[in-house]
């Protein structure tokens, strides 16, 4: 016979998953855009020069994207390929699922219709994207993506010179014709389909994980430490790394707790959560470096922490 504590772990793990999906393949269409329409002289000329207008830039962007975190990682690693700054893509990376539209609208909606959780949300990751931005410009002068020498990069590549994208190396340099739109769209179908599949699978594993935590490890359990301040914020932090919720749906959990927590823990909460969790901390490690990852968190749980002390 089947337990009861199964049956749960696969109800929460396929909800994840169904949850999750939709946006992944939002973010990995507009990375494969970005791959096939967006060029590296594009950018530059968009991208201030200036560290601090370059992170306070990609802070902004994150504005013009529905993309959240889950699909947000790819859209993040091809802008660090196309030559963006990483201490703008990260600003960026942190900022996009939280202060998009679609996210602002669902806490709006979630709080009874009330700015009050939006601006406080909104403000404290502008702060916290800055902030972590900056400090990563300090610290990493590469960009602290994994080089993969293996089939996929190949297949990259060959994509590159098929539909007319310059490929250059220390040796030759390869002159092509400009590519036609319909070989641009079928390009982006491509990388898109190559990409879901590449991240799909850290989005299953994550999903799993997190869907144990959240079957094994009782909330009601994390709620007993929460009877100070401090403690309370770092109970939802923690909670919302387990939970590993979507950003256009955590704010729903988030006004459930309410009674409980005051808006410092919750906005904690909402914007630990929409910047790392489970499932997009194991797509971070297969993309970036180890070490980025571990201080890239710790520069986080700082700055979101430290910040929620102030709201209210």
């Amino acid at each position: 016979m089947i337990s009861q504590s199964f049956l749960q772990l696969n109800t929460i793990f396929i909800s994840i998953l169904i949850e999750a999906i939709p946006f992944v393949v939002i973010g990995v269409f507009i990375s494969a855009f970005i791959q096939m329409f967006i060029s590296e002289n594009m950018l530059s000329r968009i991208i201030p020069k200036n560290r601090y207008a370059s992170v306070v830039m990609g802070t902004c962007m994150g504005a013009l994207f529905p993309a959240c975190e889950c699909g947000i990682v790819p859209i993040t690693e091809r802008l660090v390929k196309k030559r963006v700054p990483l201490h703008s893509a990260i600003a960026f990376m942190l900022a996009g699922p939280i202060i998009n539209p679609v996210v602002i609208f669902a806490t709006y909606v979630a709080f009874g219709n009330s700015w009050q959780m939006v601006i406080y949300r909104c403000g404290l990751a502008i702060v916290v994207s800055i902030f972590v931005g900056i400090m990563v410009s300090f610290i990493f002068k590469e960009d602290q993506l994994k080089k993969f020498i293996d089939q996929k990069l190949k297949k990259y590549r060959d994509h590159h010179d098929y539909y007319g994208h310059h490929h250059h190396d220390h040796d030759h340099h390869h002159e092509h014709s400009k590519p036609t739109i319909l070989a641009k769209i079928k390009g982006t179908f491509d990388h898109a389909i190559d990409e879901f599949f590449s991240v799909g699978k850290y989005l299953v594993f994550g999903a799993f994980i997190a869907s144990t935590l959240q079957t094994y490890v009782k909330t009601s359990t994390l709620l007993t430490f929460g009877d100070t301040k401090v403690m309370a914020i770092l109970v939802m932090i923690v909670l919302a790394f387990i939970m590993s919720l979507c950003s256009e749906a955590d704010a729903f959990v988030a006004s459930s707790f309410r009674g409980t927590f005051g808006p410092r823990a919750l906005t904690a909460f909402l914007v630990f959560g929409a910047m790392v969790d489970i499932k997009n901390l194991i797509m971070m490690l297969s993309t970036f470096k180890k070490r980025f990852v571990v201080t890239l968190i710790f520069l986080i749980t700082f700055s979101v922490f430290v910040g929620a002390l102030f709201i209210g």
